[in-house]
């Protein structure tokens, strides 16, 4: 009998919390080969120490995918929390996007309100690995693979993502998440159950997005009946996601 998908990508790769400052600069360096270097959606000369960071990553819990075999760093994500003593403070998608479907955020407390953010995945991982353009490397085409038995765990690293966005929401007792995505990533997530409700128009910033909203339970359900093994992947087999 083969591995599960949790097991075969925890053989491959390690899902870490950057707590520390050293890890934190890990994720700032990584997005900053992302977003400068990769994607050229930002400006290297806006960042002259090498690292893309800005005023949302004090308040928000950052996680890093390793790669065991290589000690690189595949990919990373951030959720930006909600301030306690002043919920009524912006989120970016608040601030950076059109909201004109606020009818699914009326009866959402800010304090269990978080927003999914820097959500990018490493060229050198994705799925075809001289893509230039895309943050998740979700795309139709097939691609270049470390070795034979990696290549399987490739895709999943876009759901060991979302796993980690899970572990944070659970510890910090997050119920609900905003996110503004490209229509690839969103179609991707509707593969596997995950439906966001849309709250905005199509944007344009660095590419078309569209903001939305989900609750993280709702998210969980929509995965577990379609593909029980993907959500045991994000629960880490029922440990997480239980609020």
């Amino acid at each position: 009998m083969g591995l599960s998908i949790l097991d075969a990508f925890n053989l491959y790769f390690e899902m870490v919390p950057a707590l520390s400052e050293e890890l934190k600069n890990e994720v700032y360096k990584l997005r900053f080969q992302v977003y400068c270097n990769e994607t050229n959606f930002e400006d290297p000369a806006a960042h002259p120490d090498g690292m893309e960071y800005d005023e949302f990553d004090e308040r928000s819990i950052h996680y890093l995918i390793a790669h065991r075999n290589s000690n690189a760093y595949a990919a990373t994500t951030r959720l930006i929390l909600p301030d306690l003593q002043k919920p009524d403070i912006l989120f970016p998608i608040e601030k950076y996007s059109i909201i004109d479907n606020p009818e699914p955020l009326k009866d959402i407390e800010r304090k269990k309100l978080a927003e999914v953010s820097r959500f990018c995945v490493s060229k050198e991982f994705k799925r075809r690995k001289n893509e230039i353009g895309s943050l998740t490397g979700i795309n139709e085409n097939s691609i270049q693979y470390i070795t034979e038995d990696e290549r399987r765990t490739f895709p999943h690293i876009t759901i060991a993502l979302i796993a980690c966005l899970i572990r944070i929401s659970e510890e910090h007792h997050i119920h609900y998440w905003y996110a503004v995505m490209e229509p690839a990533l969103l179609r991707f997530l509707s593969t596997l159950g995950i439906h966001f409700t849309g709250i905005g128009p199509v944007t344009e910033y660095h590419g078309k997005r569209k903001p939305g909203v989900i609750k993280v339970s709702d998210l969980l359900s929509g995965v577990f009946q379609k593909n029980p093994s993907i959500w045991s992947m994000l629960t880490n087999d029922g440990e997480y996601g239980r609020n």
